[in-house]
């Protein structure tokens, strides 16, 4: 009996060996990016509202008990929101990734895994991943008095920061 468990035990052993030293999967069903995800990517949103490729998956949704939804939200590089406000607000958790978040008329902020955002009530904002890394954050959305209303799409000029330069006719 032991000398089958043993044996048993060596070839699990011998296939997990061949299986890393040809770069194959193991048994495991998850790659490594997906292990490292606290949340599930979710699916592509596929609305007008973003610029980009990015992916949501509801957490909790708003209902009469409590008005507050809870989504994951994955940007790939360069996708963006539009322009927005939430009459309740909202706050973001950033957990992965490099991202931004910039209010109307105020400084484009750097978003690192860790960061806290607090969107307040009716101030118009947008946030989205960094052009050259994929961005992953929570959104804790109070709907109790109201949607959020969706604005215009972030300009190029805009997510950059660079300001287009004037062409002179002379």
């Amino acid at each position: 009996m032991k000398l089958k468990n043993i044996a048993g035990i060596l070839l699990i052993g011998i296939f997990v060996f061949s299986c890393k030293a040809q770069n194959k999967p193991t048994l495991s069903t998850k790659t490594e990016s997906q292990k490292s995800l606290l949340f599930p990517k979710g699916e592509k949103i596929t609305n007008a509202n973003f610029t980009g490729t990015a992916y949501l998956q509801m957490l909790i949704a708003a209902d009469s008990l409590n008005p507050t939804s809870v989504g994951n939200v994955t940007f790939e590089p360069g996708a963006r929101t539009k322009w927005h406000l939430h009459p309740g607000g909202q706050i973001l958790l950033a957990t992965d990734g490099v991202g931004y978040y910039q209010e109307k008329g105020q400084p484009k902020k750097t978003l690192r895994k860790g960061d806290v955002i607090k969107c307040p009530p009716n101030i118009q904002h947008w946030h989205g991943a960094s052009a050259d890394n994929y961005f992953v954050q929570v959104a804790i959305t109070n709907t109790q008095k109201g949607v959020p209303v969706w604005l215009e799409a972030v300009t190029d000029e805009e997510y950059t920061n660079k300001k287009k330069k004037k062409k002179h006719n002379f």
